[in-house]
């Protein structure tokens, strides 16, 4: 496992040309850390644990890439030494953007005192948002030196809301206790890790590597991640033939809707239904040779899987590619991100009809389609980078190593 995972970084390297030993990494202050992701099989999201709270505890959490703040249940078993609600109006309120002061007459406790900063959080999964309680309290991350996860660091005023339990009520596994936001907003866990951790050389990054057993990345070199997680798509291909779409879908208008945009929330990529349409009619008449059977919701084209050859990066079918903002740089989506197998025997083209309803992005690439992608955001420069699948190169997500050094 070690060494496939050592093969991962020395792929990396060698396609962006980064240090993984800078000089930052020899100072004894961390400035990188590790979190390992666990997908949850009913519901598709993926899940990681934060240590918080004193005394310290393990605390479940749904991650979600678009989400503005870090928001855990309160009211029943939240207990800490160390909890903090900043008064409303203070320069924390100021800093999470909190225009309210919450009132509470139910009890007291965490999530409940009065003329304290008020932040909405929200259930991603079902858009339910609900009125809760700014806090500060101490969030544990372990560090890691680039191959194995080292010594727990402390950030010992960590920003987030208390919120009420009903938002934990429907979409989310029934194992966490909040959301864990990785958006380019001032209290996001990345954000607030770079702003505690800056003067130790620590970067405004922070990557995902996606898969059952997956991880996260913070921090500098070779590890980086992007915000609003937008992305431009110019064009889409398949079996290197252009697909026939309107192009104006592709561009954010002023109303800010049309556009691509990346979600871990989303279990499989989402495409507005005239660009749904083509690609998976395109997509079937370059398959025709295979048998296409009834579709397995939620998906619209299905086809009988004894009939696909398998290869390193999953079923032989044709590939898709994303053409971005230069036609020569294109995310390719190989079988093995653009199949799934819906049934026995049947296997469909992972994409979902969004509908003509457009209120949002005209594309929302999921989490499977990210899956085995070392997916990476620089939130200092807007700026995202990817690779090809890893199971080209005999590796995948699932390798880090996650077995302590002290």
């Amino acid at each position: 496992m070690a060494s496939s995972f050592l093969l991962l970084l020395l792929i990396f390297l060698s396609v962006y040309s980064f240090i993984l030993l800078s000089e930052s990494q020899k100072t004894s202050k961390p400035n990188r850390f590790v979190l390992q992701l666990q997908k949850d099989p009913k519901t598709k999201l993926f899940v990681t644990n934060i240590y918080k709270r004193t005394p310290s505890q393990k605390v479940p959490f749904v991650v979600d890439l678009n989400g503005r703040l870090l928001w855990v249940t309160c009211e029943k078993s939240y207990r800490s030494s160390t909890y903090h609600a900043p008064r409303c109006r203070s320069t924390q309120c100021s800093r999470a953007d909190s225009h309210y002061c919450h009132i509470c007459s139910t009890r007291d406790g965490p999530g409940c005192h009065n003329n304290t900063c008020g932040v909405m959080s929200m259930n991603p999964v079902t858009g339910l948002t609900a009125m809760s309680e700014l806090a500060q309290d101490v969030l544990s991350i372990q560090s890691t030196q680039g191959s194995n996860p080292g010594p727990m660091v402390r950030v010992p005023q960590f920003l987030f809301t208390c919120a009420p339990s009903l938002l934990l009520q429907r979409g989310l596994p029934s194992t966490v206790q909040g959301v864990a936001g990785l958006g380019h907003s001032p209290i996001s866990l990345p954000t607030q890790l770079a702003s505690h951790f800056g003067s130790a050389g620590f970067a405004p990054t922070f990557a995902l590597c996606l898969a059952p057993k997956g991880v996260m990345f913070f921090g500098d070199s070779p590890y980086y991640m992007l915000p609003n997680y937008y992305m431009e798509v110019i064009s889409i291909k398949i079996n290197d033939k252009d697909v026939l779409i309107d192009t104006a879908l592709l561009s954010i208008n002023k109303q800010g809707v049309g556009g691509t945009k990346l979600s871990t929330i989303n279990p499989y990529t989402i495409l507005h239904h005239p660009i749904f349409k083509a690609v998976t009619q395109f997509f079937s008449k370059e398959l025709s040779a295979i048998p296409q059977v009834k579709p397995v919701a939620p998906f619209g084209a299905c086809f009988n899987s004894k009939s696909f050859k398998n290869r390193r990066v999953g079923p032989g079918v044709p590939n898709i590619d994303l053409v971005l903002h230069d036609k020569h740089v294109m995310w390719r989506i190989y079988g093995a991100n653009s199949f799934v197998e819906a049934a026995p025997g049947v296997s469909c083209l992972a994409f979902v009809d969004g509908g003509m309803k457009n209120n949002g992005a005209s594309i929302i690439i999921g989490a499977y389609q990210m899956e085995n992608n070392l997916v990476q955001f620089d939130m200092a420069r807007s700026r995202l980078d990817f690779n090809s699948s890893l199971l080209f190169y005999k590796t995948s997500c699932n390798n880090f190593n996650f077995t302590v050094i002290p």
